[in-house]
């Protein structure tokens, strides 16, 4: 028998592979993409159909040479990169390159990789998906009209180096309009009364004052609130209803990649891009023991809730043996997706819940025990029963006024002796109160009555978490691109993450109000919705990829030509606001610099007044003082005369005092930021525990050092990034760019020769 040819898209799953598969078959690997649209054209031929001009990626070159000597004379290639579009586009353009007269090509896809799942793949290869590829081509397009020639107009009229992108550009609108809603909130006072009550039995309980004359009571004040503990001052307490039910509380369905995302955020505290790197590492392998590397959970990029049958009944042996006969349901919980849901991949699930989290937790790194954990803990109790709880709810009488108290007891966990989610767990805090016995028209005894005051609050910013959960509802993007939506805002500088909240930067601000005026379609959430709709719709043979690139170019042509003509220039006067410049009476604008926007006189450049700015709470501008020269304990390294720091139109600074005489200068603004930018890469230096974050050296240069200085020296400059190497299994590599290779991810470990070509994201907000 003549070998075959087996193509991933990622190395590291060729161990595992080769494990399975035996001798009869060869693995080689993509490593991600080999051919995309050019980064220095647009690509495209818009006049032929939209036409995709591919080109292949720089430093690919060797990866296919590889392939083609791989391939040589074999005749059966199986194309198994990952099951998505992406990887569908993958495995096309590897068919192409390695294309020959009698070659056969065959799509595998692997939803686990597990013995079984591997040998049934290729036991039953598919033919290549034209419709997923063309799905994936048209995002690709589309991505790349937006971003190639919305850009170059922003450059224009603000600054250089700006860009826009088709889905990322309206996560910052969702987060700008947040922040309006914010600065324009209002808030009021109101009052809330609880009454400390005591039945004939113990315990105590509270009750909260909600009507009077049976109808709902708002308390605006303390003057109102003092009025009615003057009304309650001789009232008597009396039990009016008890209200007992039993609530069942069904298990949920495992996770989809959105889920993971956020309950990842609030449990774990990783973030979406974090959780999609760890979750890549359980599907592509662990290496249990002396065993090979083996597939812990499915494919970790899917919006399906479906559950094999088999994976059910794994499921079902385990919870009657651990749990017992009481926990498990008569048929097993059957989850039914939503209408636009693909339905090609299986919810994330464990490959075997027989391998506990506890008894495989020793070849787990902390991070993928713990994310596992979290994935085999929702799969089992998806399979559980329902988790019943006594509800109870009681109205309460005194005079004309009603309190109410309400309590819940679980009388049965079902699946939450396993799991509970961050809901589970806000409604749990919520209804914790213990009541006692209570019967209608019993007497209580009143020990007391609180009386407090609240105010509205506004709406709440964006975490992580809720902004994937806004993206979800509003069908913006899909799962394979939320962790890289919010990756990206960020590295743009248009939204920054304070305090694990999202908040537009002001930048952010003016960028958006301008796309939102000249390109009103692609800023809004409802039209790339609707486009995402499509892409589906082009996947499943629905609709041709050409008549939705038609339609959505009609109209965007109109937008570029509307807005190189009549978007507002901030080059030129900048952004009018509500304020005078003091030196010359002129108006003020606000101007975007290299360091970020500032105010500066219309007048220009008859006069040169500009001074930094920042808002307050209610988005109003208030224009930063000057700030005085302060010594600094620095030596100017061309005159020998003290430096200090100063505060200039592009933010701090340090300058020789001898000024101008020694004219040196250095801007504190990168190094300010380097601080609060740790890279997630923990020093390799043995017995260290530090971490390396981004500092400058003395000249202002840019390096990664360990938090151990002076005590740890290491250090290295180039960005370290937080993944080991697929060769050599170093626990990070490094982001450099060369004139050469251009950005590229290398190993930090000298003696390795891994070197993988960054695809630049066209899609850019």
């Amino acid at each position: 028998m003549s070998k075959s040819l087996v193509i991933v898209e990622s190395p590291t799953k060729i161990r595992t592979l080769k494990k399975y598969l035996g001798p009869d078959y060869d693995v080689a690997s993509t490593v991600g993409h080999i051919k995309d649209l050019p980064t220095k054209e647009l690509g495209v031929s818009i006049e032929h159909g939209f036409d995709p001009q591919y080109t292949t990626i720089q430093g690919k070159e060797k990866v296919i040479r590889a392939l083609k000597k791989a391939a040589s004379n074999l005749n059966d290639i199986y194309l198994a990169q990952d099951p998505d579009r992406e990887g569908e586009a993958i495995a096309w353009h590897t068919a192409e390159v390695l294309k020959k007269k009698g070659r056969r090509f065959y799509r595998v896809l692997f939803h686990e990789l597990t013995k079984n799942a591997i040998l049934t793949a290729v036991a039953s290869p598919q033919q290549l998906d034209k419709h997923k590829f063309e799905s994936q081509q048209a995002r690709r397009i589309l991505d790349r009209l937006v971003g190639y020639q919305i850009s170059p107009i922003l450059w224009q009229k603000v600054l250089r180096g700006l860009s826009a992108g088709r889905v990322q550009s309206v996560a910052v609108r969702i987060i700008c309009e947040r922040e309006r809603e914010i600065h324009a909130f209002q808030s009021e006072e109101y009052w809330s009364i609880t009454a400390k009550l005591e039945g004939e039995s113990p315990p105590p309980f509270l009750a909260k004052l909600i009507k009077k004359h049976n109808k709902k009571l708002r308390i605006p004040d303390e003057k109102a609130s003092q009025s009615i503990l003057k009304d309650l001052e001789e009232a008597r307490f009396r039990v009016e209803k008890v209200i007992q039910k039993a609530q069942k509380r069904n298990p949920p369905p495992p996770y989809i990649t959105s889920k993971l995302q956020q309950e990842a955020i609030r449990k774990l505290g990783f973030s979406a891009k974090k959780t999609m790197m760890v979750a890549q590492q359980l599907y592509e392998g662990i290496e249990l023991g002396p065993e090979e590397p083996e597939g812990l959970i499915t494919y970790m990029r899917t919006d399906s809730i479906r559950i094999a049958k088999e994976a059910i009944d794994e499921a079902r042996h385990l919870i009657e043996k651990e749990f017992g006969p009481t926990y498990l349901p008569t048929n097993p919980n059957v989850f039914k997706n939503k209408k636009r849901v693909q339905d090609a991949h299986e919810a994330i699930r464990p490959t075997s819940v027989l391998r506990k989290p506890k008894e495989i937790a020793q070849f787990l790194s902390k991070d993928q025990l713990s994310l596992y954990e979290l994935i085999w803990k929702r799969f089992v109790a998806s399979q559980m029963k329902p988790a019943v709880f006594d509800q109870t709810s009681v109205a309460i009488s005194a005079t004309s006024y009603l309190f109410q108290a309400s309590g819940s007891v679980i009388r049965f966990p079902g699946f939450m002796a396993l799991y509970t989610s961050s809901d589970d767990n806000q409604i749990q805090q919520k209804d914790k109160e213990t009541l006692p016995r209570l019967s209608e028209g019993m007497a209580l005894k009143c020990h007391g009555l609180e009386p407090k005051q609240h105010f509205t609050q506004p709406p709440p910013r964006f975490s992580e978490a809720s902004l994937v959960k806004e993206l979800e509802e509003n069908g913006i993007g899909r799962p394979s691109t939320y962790a890289s939506i919010l990756t990206t805002i960020r590295q743009k500088g248009y939204v920054d993450l304070i305090k694990k909240f999202f908040r537009p930067s002001e930048l952010g601000f003016i960028v958006n109000d301008l796309l939102i005026e000249s390109f009103p379609d692609i800023l809004n959430v409802d039209f790339t919705a609707r486009m995402e709709n499509n892409l589906d719709k082009i996947e499943e043979a629905k609709i041709e990829s050409v008549s939705v690139l038609e339609d959505f170019y009609r109209s965007f042509r109109k937008d570029l030509e509307r807005a190189t003509k009549e978007m507002h220039s901030v080059k030129g006067n900048g952004l009018p606001v509500d304020m005078d410049c003091p030196k010359c009476g002129k108006p003020l604008g606000i101007k975007v610099g290299k360091n970020g926007p500032f105010l500066a006189c219309s007048g220009y450049p008859n006069c040169n007044f500009t001074r930094n700015y920042t808002r307050d709470e209610k988005g109003q501008i208030e224009m930063e003082q000057p700030v005085s020269p302060q010594a600094t304990d620095e030596i100017c390294e061309k005159c020998g005369s003290p430096m200090v720091q100063k505060q200039g139109r592009f933010g701090p600074f340090v300058a020789c005092s001898a000024y101008p005489a020694c004219k040196n200068t250095r801007s504190l603004k990168a190094n300010a930021t380097s601080k609060t930018e740790p890279t997630g890469v923990k020093c390799p230096e043995k017995g260290c525990g530090g971490e390396l974050v981004a500092r400058r050296s003395r000249r202002g240069k840019l390096f990664y050092g360990c938090t151990g200085y002076p005590a740890c020296t290491f250090a290295v400059w180039d960005k370290p990034v937080p993944q080991s190497c697929p060769e050599c299994g170093a626990s990070f590599v490094l982001k450099r760019t060369t004139k050469k290779d251009g950005p590229h991810l290398r190993c930090f470990n000298k003696e390795c020769t891994y070197k993988e070509p960054i695809k630049e994201n066209d899609e850019a907000s």
